[in-house]
C-alpha cells in the first residue's frame, strides 16, 4: 500500500534526493535566493521551512538536529544567527516561490526561491503601498477637502514673500 508517500520524489532515488535537497538548502541559507525548476523549489521549500523553525530556539539539541540535515557548520550558524534573527517574530511563512517562466532548454519550468525577510526590494514595496478599506479612504478626502478650502484665503499671502526670495536670489 501506498500510504503517505505524497511528495514528490523529484524522480530520484531516497539517498540523492536527500543530498541534493540538502545542498539546495545550505545555498539558500547562505545566499537568500537561488533559481532552479519549480518543481525542486516546492520540495525545498517544504524541506527547509521546519528546519528555520527549529532554528527560532537556539539550543544545543536544534542544533545538532539541524545538522544532522544539513551537514555544514557554516550553513546552521548562519541559519541560527543571521536567518533566525530576522525570522523571529513571524510565525511560518519563510520562503517565496516565484516563478520566472520556461527554460529553453527543455522546456521545464523555473522558479526562484528566496528567504522573505532578506528581499529588501520587497520589503521597500510593502511598506510604501499601505492597503487601506475604501470606507477608511472615502472618509480622509471629505477631512481633507474641507481642510484645504480653509486655508486657501492665507495661501497667496505666505507664497509672494517666497516667490519674491526666489526672484533676488
Amino acid at each position: 500500500m501506498r500510504h503517505n508517500k505524497k511528495f514528490n520524489h523529484l524522480s530520484r532515488t531516497a539517498s540523492h534526493r536527500d543530498a541534493m535537497l540538502a545542498n539546495m538548502a545550505i545555498s539558500l541559507i547562505m545566499h537568500k535566493r537561488i533559481t532552479t525548476t519549480l518543481a525542486k523549489a516546492k520540495a525545498l521549500k517544504k524541506y527547509v521551512e521546519p528546519l528555520i523553525t527549529r532554528s527560532k530556539s537556539d539550543t544545543t539539541t536544534s542544533r545538532r538536529v539541524v545538522f544532522r540535515y544539513l551537514q555544514n557548520k557554516y550553513a546552521v550558524t548562519e541559519l541560527f544567527k543571521v536567518v533566525a534573527e530576522k525570522v523571529a517574530d513571524r510565525p511560518g511563512g519563510y520562503t517565496r516561490v516565484i516563478k520566472l517562466g520556461i527554460r529553453k532548454g527543455d522546456a521545464a519550468p523555473i522558479a526562484f526561491i528566496e528567504l522573505v525577510d532578506f528581499d529588501e526590494n520587497m520589503a521597500k514595496t510593502k511598506t510604501a503601498a499601505k492597503k487601506t478599506r475604501r470606507s477608511r479612504k472615502a472618509a480622509p478626502k471629505a477631512d481633507a477637502v474641507e481642510a484645504a478650502e480653509a486655508p486657501v484665503a492665507e495661501a497667496p499671502a505666505t507664497e509672494a514673500p517666497a516667490a519674491e526670495e526666489a526672484k533676488a536670489e
